[in-house]
């Protein structure tokens, strides 16, 4: 008999609708009480877009509301005994993206507006964003006798798409900055403040008078508060692995194993539990099946634009060890794209030295890696149409048969019949473009591996073979193999326990695709 499929919250961030329609929600509210008594009332927490950031600060808003029904069953019922109400002021900055000066003013004033039809209109010479806001916080203090809750979703939403621009960027800061102000001179009226965002700004240019929000984006305390550990998944969700198994017609164990192979592998401190994307994992269940939906939900234009800005190669994104300081860094002052591509989510924490106090940032999971490859094979093939989807689908049976040579074919006749990039002049691209296919199709590859006597141009592990490739521009293939033949790249991989086979490949300078190319089993 197939288990009952339960309610899935996609896209509902509102705490009280997911509770009040029995929506599945996996109970983060230890956490939340943890953090509500902890020595500082001023807090920042960092996540990547969709990790339940949102909801999280709907969770807060109605605990702080003293909406106690709403929390019968869950951990906070056993550890609050007070359950005052206070005064919430609630911002969702989620609604401020993509608006010049004038309209992100118009914006906020609009939200103020709400809660001044609650608590009034203040003084005449109330009139810019901040002085408003002081004066609504001083209204709410006075009007209940309880200090107020202020809870910034999203604080850099508005800054977001300019985060790459340097004249509009400083414009809007200074508007958001304005609008922040007020915060400190508040704090005799405010029991709490709490910002959640994406990236983290310094506290010189948003909170220049807010020097005490502490961030716990790294704490170990607040470790999973967002997002869904696998041991959450394994006891809240123990019927929905049934289900999905069941839709997928697979066993249980390669459910899980899929699972964990496309949407695992988030950690945001280290040591950490393994975070899942709750996203995508959520709308997995409620589809059963597996698909690209965090990445589908939309790619970051800002994100792409920094990795153009910085000339960031595909096959250098992850796999990097930096100091915290270099990737839980301010966003403005960024000098290279990893405090971008960590606190979106694109790398993630893999390992911790203690003593070098190095982190290892790589990729998490197959979802991050196939999407962004996607995203970044408009740079190397332009007009990544649904020809290129299938070209790059098809190439996948005969690799995963050990036919190369038939895989090459249909690679040269597809880029003999498509417009090239412009910069293609050199073997670096064709290299980046080979990496970033044979990553579409979910292998394991790397670029310019190291061996006793050089480096590999390209090293490709499929389940059945281990290829050693050597490209070429304007030569021929001939002169590829001879040179990995020459420098024994093979021997390197002498104990990988596959077959090790040798590719020279050439590519056409003025055709733009593939001239020759030579395949040789080692022996």
């Amino acid at each position: 008999m197939m288990p009952q499929q339960r309610l899935y919250p996609i896209g509902i961030q509102t705490f009280s609708e997911i509770r009040r329609k029995n929506y599945l929600y996996i109970d983060k509210t230890e956490y939340m009480y943890r953090m509500t008594h902890s020595d500082s009332k001023y807090l920042f927490l960092s996540r990547p877009r969709r990790f339940g950031k949102s909801l999280l600060v709907s969770t807060l808003h109605s605990y702080f509301d003293g909406q106690k029904d709403l929390f019968e069953g869950l951990a906070i019922e056993k550890l609050e005994a007070e359950w005052t109400q206070y005064p919430v002021l609630h911002f969702d900055m989620s609604t401020a993206k993509h608006l010049n000066r004038e309209d992100l003013e118009l914006e906020l004033s609009q939200k103020l507006s709400i809660y001044e039809e609650i608590y009034g209109v203040g003084k005449a010479d109330e009139i810019k964003p901040n002085q408003r806001l002081f004066g609504l916080i001083q209204r709410a203090f006075e009007q209940t006798g309880r200090q107020v809750v202020v809870l910034i979703d999203e604080y850099d939403a508005p800054l977001l798409d300019v985060v790459h621009e340097e004249r509009n960027l400083p414009v809007l800061r200074n508007v958001m900055r304005n609008f922040y102000s007020p915060l400190k001179a508040c704090d005799p009226y405010l029991r709490y403040v709490f910002l959640t965002g994406i990236t983290k700004f310094s506290q010189l240019t948003i909170f220049s008078e807010l020097n005490n929000i502490k961030n716990v984006s790294m704490d170990s305390s607040y470790s999973a508060i967002c997002g869904i550990t696998e041991e959450e998944m394994l006891t809240q969700m123990d019927s929905d692995i049934d289900w999905l198994a069941t839709r997928m017609e697979l066993p249980r164990e390669h459910a899980l194993a899929q699972l964990k192979r496309n949407y695992d592998g988030y950690h945001f401190t280290w040591p950490s539990p393994d975070i899942y994307n709750p996203f995508s994992l959520l709308n997995a269940f409620a589809d059963g099946k597996m698909d690209s939906y965090w990445f589908g939900s939309g790619t970051p234009t800002y994100l792409i634009e920094m990795l153009k800005k910085f000339d960031v190669l595909p096959s250098a994104i992850g796999g990097e060890e930096v100091l915290s300081s270099d990737f839980d860094a301010p966003t403005e002052r960024m000098e290279n794209a990893t405090p971008l591509l960590y606190q979106s989510g694109y790398v993630t924490i893999k390992n911790h030295d203690k003593e070098t106090d190095l982190y290892l940032l790589d990729m998490p999971n197959q979802e991050v890696r196939i999407g962004l490859m996607r995203s970044l094979l408009p740079n190397y093939v332009e007009r990544y149409t649904q020809n290129t989807n299938t070209m790059i689908a098809k190439m996948s049976v005969p690799i995963r048969n050990g036919r190369m040579d038939e895989a090459l074919q249909m690679l040269q006749t597809f880029l003999s019949t498509i417009p090239q990039c412009d910069n293609t002049n050199y073997e670096g691209h064709y290299q980046q473009m080979f990496y970033i296919i044979f990553s579409l199709l979910g292998y394991y590859v790397d670029v310019e591996v190291r061996t006793p006597r050089g480096r590999v141009d390209i090293v490709l592990r499929t389940q059945t073979t281990l290829y050693v490739m050597e490209l070429k521009l304007d030569r021929s293939a001939e002169v590829a193999m001879n040179q990995i033949n020459l420098k024994n790249y093979p021997e390197r991989f002498a104990l990988c326990g596959l077959p090790v086979v040798k590719v020279g490949i050439n590519f056409d300078g003025e055709r733009k695709t593939l001239k020759d190319w030579k395949i040789e089993e080692t022996i």
